[in-house]
C-alpha cells in the first residue's frame, strides 16, 4: 500500500517555516528499518519564534480574535478541524501506522477519536460562554461575587509517539477551546500526523499563532519550551524520568504543569469468570497498541485455582494474533520501539519462566518486532514486575485471597490504571475502592472515552485530561467581588468635618 510521505517544515504563526539552523531528523519505518523521509528539527531559536507568535495571537485585536472571543467562535474552528480530520482519515491513518508501527485498524480508530475529541471540546467551548460570571453565594448581602474562567495563556504541549495525533489532540483541543495559544512538540519518533494537523489548521483558517507545531529532539526543543519564561503552562505525556525534568524546569518559574506518565497497571482475575472472555480482555489490556501504552495492564494477578487453565487459554488466543507490517490486513501486532528483548532476557536471568513468546517472530526478518510474551514464576522484586516495559510483555502472579490480590495490585510506584474481572459485582466494588489508581476498569481493560477523566496518581503523574476536567487544565479562575451597598464601609473613624 503505497503512500507518499509529506515533507513539511515547522508550523509557526500559521505558516510553514524552515528551522533556523536548518536541521532535520530522519524518519525510520519501524517495520522495515528503512529511512522513508525526514522532519524538521527545531531548536531554542524556533521555540522563541513560536512562543512569540503565540503571545501575539492572544493579544491581537486586544484579545478579541481568540483569547476573549466567545466560545462559539472558537468552536467553529474546532468543528472545522474535526471535519477535515474525518475527510483525510484514510491518509492520516496510513501515515500513523507507518510512522508509529501500530496496526492500521487501530490507527483508523485513533483518527475517528481525534475528530470526536475536537467535536467534544467544540461543544464545551460553546457551553463555556454560559458559565461566565457564575454567581458565588456569599453570607453578606452587601457584596455580590462571581467567577470568570479565563485562558491560562501560552501553553506548551509535549506529547509521545505511541498515539501521535490522538495524544496531541487530547491537549490541543481543550487548550484551544479554553482560548489558549499553544506550541505542540510531538515526539521525534512519530511526528508525521502532527505536522499534517498544521496543514489542516491552514486549510480551516485558524488565526495565525494560535497553534504552532515544532518537531525536534527533547533536549533541543522540548527543554527550551518547558523552561521558557513566556510559556504559562506545560502539559506533558511521556516517561516519568522526563516528566520529572519538566517539573523541575517549570518549578524555577512556579509554572503549572500537568503530567501523564508511566504505569505498571494490574489486572486481577478471580475464579468465577468466563475464561475466554477474561483471556481476551487480559490480552487486549496488555497487547493493544503493540503493548506500548502507559496504562497497559501488564501485571496479571490470577486466582491460583484457575491459573494453569487460564494461562493455557491465553496462549491459545495469543497464537491467533497476526504479527506483521501494520498496513497488512488483519494485523494485530506491529513493530515496537523500545528495548523489550532486554527486559525479557533480564527476567529469564532472574529466574522467571517465558511461558510463550519472548523472541523475534521467525517469519519477519526486518523491522523491530517482538512476539507477544507471557512471563510466569515472577517475584515482586524482579525488574519485570516493577518497571514499565512498554511492549507486549505480560508478567503473571497468582493469589489465593482477595486481600492478597489487592496487596499485589498496589505493589507499585505507579498509579495510572487498574482492572478487575469477576462476576461478583460487590467484590468488584470493594476492589475498585481498594485500588490505588486514577482509572479503574471492571470486567474490561483499556476502554477510553473522551467524556471521562484520564490520569493517574503516585509516579504516574497528576492532573486529568479529557472530559470537562481536560478543559479545566487550560483555564484560570478569577474571583470578582463587588460592594453593592450605598452605605460607607465604616471600618475607620471618618475625618472630622471642617
Amino acid at each position: 500500500m503505497d503512500i507518499s510521505i509529506p515533507t513539511r517544515q515547522l508550523f509557526i504563526n500559521g505558516d510553514w517555516k524552515a528551522p533556523i539552523l536548518n536541521k532535520r531528523i530522519p524518519i525510520i519505518n519501524p517495520s522495515t528499518q528503512l529511512i522513508i523521509g525526514d522532519i524538521p528539527a527545531a531548536t531554542k531559536e524556533d521555540v522563541d519564534a513560536a512562543v512569540s507568535a503565540a503571545k501575539t495571537a492572544l493579544s491581537r485585536n486586544k484579545g478579541a480574535d481568540w483569547a476573549s472571543a466567545s466560545g462559539a467562535v472558537r468552536a467553529r474552528y474546532l468543528r472545522a478541524i474535526a471535519a477535515k480530520v474525518t475527510e483525510k482519515k484514510s491518509v492520516l491513518a496510513k501515515l500513523e501506522a507507518i510512522d508509529s508501527g501500530k496496526p492500521l485498524d487501530e490507527a483508523a480508530w485513533d483518527i475517528d477519536d481525534v475528530a470526536g475529541c475536537f467535536e467534544f471540546y467544540a461543544d464545551l467551548a460553546e457551553k463555556l460562554d454560559a458559565k461566565q460570571k457564575a454567581p458565588v453565594s456569599l453570607p453578606m448581602d452587601t457584596f455580590k461575587s462571581y467567577v470568570l474562567r479565563e485562558p491560562i495563556g501560552v501553553v506548551g504541549l509535549i506529547t509521545p509517539w505511541n498515539y501521535p495525533l490522538l495524544m496531541a489532540t487530547w491537549k490541543v483541543a481543550p487548550a484551544l477551546a479554553a482560548g489558549c495559544a499553544a506550541i505542540l512538540k510531538p515526539s521525534e519518533l512519530a511526528s508525521l500526523t502532527c505536522l499534517e494537523l498544521g496543514e489542516i489548521c491552514k486549510e480551516v483558517g485558524l488565526p495565525p499563532g494560535v497553534l504552532n507545531i515544532l518537531t525536534g529532539l527533547g533536549p533541543e526543543a522540548g527543554a527550551p519550551l518547558a523552561s521558557h519564561p513566556d510559556v504559562d503552562k506545560i502539559a506533558f505525556t511521556g516517561s516519568s524520568a522526563t516528566g520529572s525534568k519538566i517539573m523541575t524546569a517549570a518549578a524555577q518559574l512556579v509554572k503549572p504543569v500537568s503530567l501523564e506518565l508511566g504505569g505498571k497497571s494490574p489486572l486481577i482475575v478471580f475464579e468465577d469468570v468466563d475464561l475466554d472472555k477474561a483471556a481476551e480482555w487480559a490480552i487486549f489490556g496488555c497487547f493493544w497498541t503493540n503493548g506500548q501504552i502507559c496504562s497497559a495492564t501488564s501485571r496479571l494477578i490470577v486466582h491460583e485455582s484457575i491459573a494453569t487453565e487460564f494461562l493455557n487459554r491465553m496462549v491459545k488466543w495469543i497464537k491467533n494474533i497476526k504479527i506483521s507490517d501494520p498496513l497488512e490486513e488483519g494485523c494485530r501486532l506491529g513493530p515496537v520501539y523500545d528495548k523489550i528483548l532486554k527486559f525479557i532476557s533480564n527476567a529469564k536471568s532472574e529466574g522467571a519462566t517465558i511461558l510463550t513468546g519472548g523472541s523475534r517472530p521467525e517469519h519477519l526478518k526486518k523491522g523491530f518486532f517482538v512476539e507477544p510474551t507471557i512471563i510466569t514464576d515472577v517475584t515482586t522484586s524482579m525488574q519485570i514486575w516493577r518497571e514499565e516495559v512498554f511492549g507486549p510483555v505480560l508478567c503473571v502472579k497468582t493469589f489465593s485471597t482477595e486481600e492478597e490480590a489487592i496487596d499485589l495490585a498496589n505493589d507499585t510506584i505507579y498509579g495510572l490504571g487498574a482492572a478487575v474481572i469477576s462476576n461478583d459485582l460487590e467484590r468488584c466494588e470493594r476492589i475498585t475502592k481498594a485500588f490505588k489508581a486514577g482509572i479503574v476498569w471492571i470486567n474490561c481493560s483499556q476502554p477510553c472515552f473522551t467524556q471521562a477523566p484520564w490520569g493517574g496518581i503516585k509516579r504516574s503523574g497528576f492532573g486529568r485530561e479529557l472530559g470537562e476536567w481536560g478543559l479545566d487544565n487550560y483555564l484560570s479562575v478569577k474571583q470578582v467581588t463587588q460592594y453593592i451597598s450605598n452605605e460607607p464601609w465604616g471600618w475607620y473613624q471618618p475625618p472630622a468635618k471642617l
